[in-house]
């Protein structure tokens, strides 16, 4: 797990898996500065396989971004979980008391809810967990 600049490219690429359209070295640079902080994990041949983001008003509310594991990585729930466990060890000492919503995708619910996170029953699909 690091906290350093990850490779731009394979950010936009983690990012491709999903569905989603790429956004840029300047929009990933400008998100970047923006966050709180973030995380990445490399794989032994040094590729990006997981990556997640936070944003916070640094009194009540946290927020999580971006929790993407490379889909075609066979560790790839293991992946999410790491990203969620190291994220909320983080917010937890570094704001103890937040709240932390998030937008996921559909392959972190179960390391999410592994963590204590309950979808929302209004079907918004929604997440928040209270520290």
């Amino acid at each position: 797990m690091s906290e350093g600049l990850p490779d731009l490219l394979a950010l936009d690429a983690l990012l491709l898996q999903t569905g989603e359209r790429a956004r840029g070295e300047h929009r990933w640079r400008r998100v970047l500065e923006r966050s709180l902080w973030h995380l990445h994990i490399l794989n032994r041949e040094e590729q990006l396989v997981g990556f997640v983001r936070s944003t916070s008003d640094l009194a009540l509310n946290a927020n999580l971004w971006d929790l993407w594991a490379d889909a075609g990585d066979p560790a790839q729930p293991e992946l999410l979980l790491a990203l969620v466990q190291a994220s909320l060890g983080k917010l937890r000492r570094e704001l103890p008391g937040c709240s932390i919503s998030l937008s996921a995708p559909p392959q972190a619910v179960a390391a999410l809810q592994r963590q204590g996170f309950v979808v929302d029953p209004g079907g918004i699909r929604a997440m928040g967990r209270g520290l």
